[in-house]
């Protein structure tokens, strides 16, 4: 400490400083939709602008733990459980139906309840098409759209669904039952490592997701879950459309070692809204696992001040 600074000014600045720290901390809610306990990661200012962080599959909004610190100095952060992941309800597929278009159904009530107006969209992997129908929904809240390895494009296919797209034409238990190897500690661990440097990927993360995945009755509603994210491939035309016309602001991510969803998938956005952003990483699927820094660096780059979209067209401009 300078001898000309008073204790005064001192006391000051470590009141301020907690008061940041207080505002960006991250808390842990639940919140009752319908009858559904979803959990939720909160930080950052309420009155800033809202960035909805939505993860995938086989995952939870653990993903962006390291993220959020970042983004919360600059945004209001919300990062949901989808049902039936991390450590939102997982009821039974008696009871719940495990759609793409029911987890939208959650997610739309989920941000209404919360008293979300306009909000970008942060979609990885499931998150994508969840969110995306957010957006074909309600044109008018979203803000602006970050695709971490999110794919809305056929070309973004790569063989790597070729088991899945078997079951899609053919669900068969035999069909079903081949898929069983995609939920096995193995798997998920390679599907966070492979094209990564795997020293920088935290062991716990693919750990927290295998124990999840164990739970009573949860292979299931993964298998049904792969069985309709045909109906996501099905809206790509849909959710394509709705870029030529809003245009969001647009920042594509991708992680180019990513063994499901190919580079491609990336630049098509650019083909349906020209002023999209694309960057690649040199790692792969679970890019914020090795990336996190980079992509909330650019994330905050692009766009420092979101203004809601009136849902007119190309980015709300009248």
């Amino acid at each position: 400490m300078s001898s000309h600074t008073s204790p005064n000014t001192v006391r000051a600045s470590v009141m301020e400083d907690g008061l940041y720290r207080q505002a960006t901390a991250t808390r842990y809610r639940t919140q009752d939709v319908n009858g559904l306990r979803v959990f939720y990661r909160e930080a950052g200012a309420p009155e800033a602008p809202t960035i909805l962080l939505l993860h995938g599959f086989p995952t939870s909004s653990h993903m962006f733990r390291a993220l959020i610190p970042m983004l919360a100095p600059h945004f209001h952060v919300i990062a949901p459980d989808l049902p039936g992941f991390g450590f939102s309800d997982a009821p039974s597929r008696s009871h719940f139906a495990y759609t793409f278009d029911h987890l939208a159904d959650v997610m739309e009530r989920f941000t209404e309840t919360l008293g979300l107006i306009h909000y970008a969209l942060y979609i990885f992997d499931y998150g994508a098409p969840v969110g995306l129908r957010l957006a074909i929904r309600h044109p008018e809240r979203i803000t602006a759209i970050v695709s971490q390895n999110g794919n809305a494009y056929e070309e973004g296919l790569s063989a790597g669904w070729n088991p899945i797209q078997k079951y899609w034409e053919a669900p068969t238990p035999e069909n079903r039952a081949a898929l069983k190897v995609f939920l096995t500690p193995e798997s998920t661990k390679w599907q966070y490592t492979h094209g990564a440097d795997e020293s920088r990927v935290a062991p716990e993360s693919y750990a927290l997701d295998s124990a999840l995945l164990t739970r009573s009755g949860n292979e299931d509603i993964q298998l049904d879950l792969f069985l309709d994210y045909a109906s996501n491939v099905k809206l790509y035309p849909r959710f394509q459309e709705y870029f030529r016309t809003y245009r969001p602001p647009t920042l594509a991510v991708w992680g180019k070692y990513d063994p499901f969803f190919l580079p491609a998938g990336a630049d098509a956005f650019k083909r349906d809204n020209p002023e999209a952003e694309v960057v690649f990483l040199e790692t792969g699927h679970f890019a914020i696992e090795t990336h996190s820094a980079e992509i909330g660096e650019k994330i905050i780059e692009l766009f420092p001040t979101i203004r809601p979209n009136d849902g007119s067209l190309e980015g709300g401009e009248a």
